[in-house]
């Protein structure tokens, strides 16, 4: 039986792999630690892009201080399992490989509060208040003590400290301050013309069941990562009684085949998602597009309060 032992991702943006012979040659700078997520993307084809899905190469992301069970090591790569990215490939979270530079062993003790990061990216600053790292959205990190316009945050590389304007304080490792299926919308709505990432988690680009993970996840609620498992989740929607902040689920063969595609109802006939290879997140009329044949089911995570309409 292997042994399995827990880490925390150590780069802003850890790639998770479909195994460790996976990426490719142009795909290094998204290997090393430190990670150079922005230089990898900028350096890709639409055809290199497209093969990252095609050639099934990306399972998913994992943000900056993320916690991780290891379950093997092999040639500079960890199997891991992600706790807090729910699926039905593995019981206990979403499983994949990322090269293990990317990853502490180091513990970081448990806090009664944890800041999230609600603005698209924010510095990770140093005892000399230099900037450390780049950090995307919705990365949390275990607070430490709160000061006048910082929080000192206990991170996989020691304590270091992050803007109060850019975070959110809560008293869990997702917000703890429940939104509505319109914050949901709104969150989304942050990202409007992001370049589509397929296995994108973070906002340097998300892929449409990324996107509708984490603009439920910025809200308060933990949904399973893959489209497919998300549409068995959840409350069912009938189709003509959707609201905003539902997700909406679409398949081949005019929705009666498999799920490929998920968007997030937007109000008034459109949605919001991320849509594809090529594309960028935007908000889309479903009347008279392929779209509209294909939808094939809605489900709600949010909880309705008095006066949601």
């Amino acid at each position: 039986m292997q042994m399995t032992t827990k880490a925390l991702i150590a780069v802003p943006v850890a790639t998770v792999w479909t195994n460790g012979d996976s990426a490719r040659e142009m795909d290094r700078p998204a290997l090393t630690n430190p990670v150079r997520i922005t230089k990898w993307l900028d350096s890709l084809t639409y055809e290199t892009r497209l093969a990252l899905c095609d050639e099934n190469r990306i399972q998913s992301q994992a943000l900056f201080g993320q916690e991780v069970f290891v379950m093997e090591e092999k040639n500079g790569w960890s199997h891991v399992i992600i706790p807090d990215q729910p699926s039905s490939k593995d019981d206990r979270g979403y499983p994949g490989w990322i090269p293990s530079a990317q990853l502490s062993t180091g513990e970081v003790p448990p806090s009664e509060t944890y800041a999230i990061v609600v603005s698209p990216f924010t510095n990770l600053i140093n005892d000399q208040n230099e900037t450390e790292l780049e950090l995307s959205f919705q990365t949390v990190l275990p607070i430490v003590k709160e000061l006048d316009e910082l929080v000192e945050v206990n991170a996989p590389t020691g304590r270091r400290y992050l803007k109060q304007s850019d975070i959110i304080i809560s008293k869990a490792n997702i917000n703890d301050q429940m939104g509505s299926g319109q914050d949901i919308v709104t969150s989304g709505e942050t990202f409007l013309g992001l370049p589509y990432l397929w296995g994108g988690m973070s906002s340097y680009g998300f892929d449409c069941s990324g996107f509708s993970y984490t603009m439920c996840k910025t809200n308060g609620y933990l949904i399973p990562r893959d489209a497919n498992d998300q549409a068995k989740k959840g409350k069912e929607i009938p189709l003509d009684h959707v609201m905003p902040g539902d997700l909406l689920f679409f398949a081949y063969e005019e929705g009666k085949g498999s799920i490929h595609h998920v968007a997030i109802y937007y109000g008034d006939g459109k949605m919001i998602h991320s849509p594809n290879t090529g594309k960028s997140i935007e908000i889309l009329s479903l009347k008279g597009t392929y779209y509209e044949k294909e939808l094939c089911a809605a489900r709600r995570y949010w909880e309705e309060t008095e006066g949601s309409s």
